[in-house]
């Protein structure tokens, strides 16, 4: 069912309650963030020696998850997020030392649709207390790093999951030396923007 991004939350609630399913939010609960944890943890038993991870945030339950679950088993590795410059309430937030919400028509810019949420109260205070920064990527280093993905790699990634590609690919002074992991979180992207990338 698609709605506008304002009605979202509501409409999702109110077909809950209509059908007596359960809603699942998809970053603001505990839960959710614990399972997203386990892509750190096979990060780490995969390449016990990784000095940084570098990590998309929308809503912050992926980076909250990856960063708890590596920051409590390894302390010394680096967790770094990575959002658009379109979407930056992270980095707008954690600056500020407090939430700060960006609106629909702010975040809806970015072609990185998974990530066009804010993140939330909880995301925030594991955010703050776990990750080691938030660089910044634009939209042309997310077009440029889908391309890369998928000519070099073979992968085929939306502009969300591409993210951590394209701040490793073009913001290497901003990140650890060594051994880093990006996690590239997604496939889900229409043919066109994945020609347009491969042009």
């Amino acid at each position: 069912m698609l709605v506008p991004p304002s009605e979202r939350l509501t409409m999702t609630e109110k077909l809950a309650a209509e059908s007596g399913m359960t809603m699942i939010p998809p970053f603001d609960h505990h839960d959710v963030i614990a399972g997203q944890g386990t892509t750190g943890c096979e990060i780490l038993a995969d390449l016990p020696d990784v000095q940084a991870v570098l990590v998309p945030i929308g809503g912050g339950g992926l980076a909250s998850g990856v960063a708890v679950a590596i920051k409590e088993t390894n302390p010394a590795v680096q967790v770094i997020g990575v959002e658009p410059e379109l979407a930056a309430d992270a980095a707008e937030s954690l600056r500020a030392g407090r939430l700060v919400r960006w609106t629909d028509e702010q975040r809806y810019r970015t072609s990185a649709d998974g990530v066009r949420t804010n993140i939330c109260e909880r995301t925030f205070a594991h955010l703050k207390k776990y990750l080691d920064g938030v660089v910044t990527v634009s939209e042309e280093e997310i077009t440029a790093a889908i391309g890369v993905l998928a000519r070099k790699a073979h992968l085929v990634a939306e502009p969300s999951g591409a993210l951590t590609t394209a701040a490793h690919l073009c913001h290497r002074a901003e990140l650890p030396t060594g051994s880093v992991v990006a996690v590239v979180s997604g496939g889900n992207i229409e043919p066109a923007a994945l020609l347009a990338a491969l042009a």
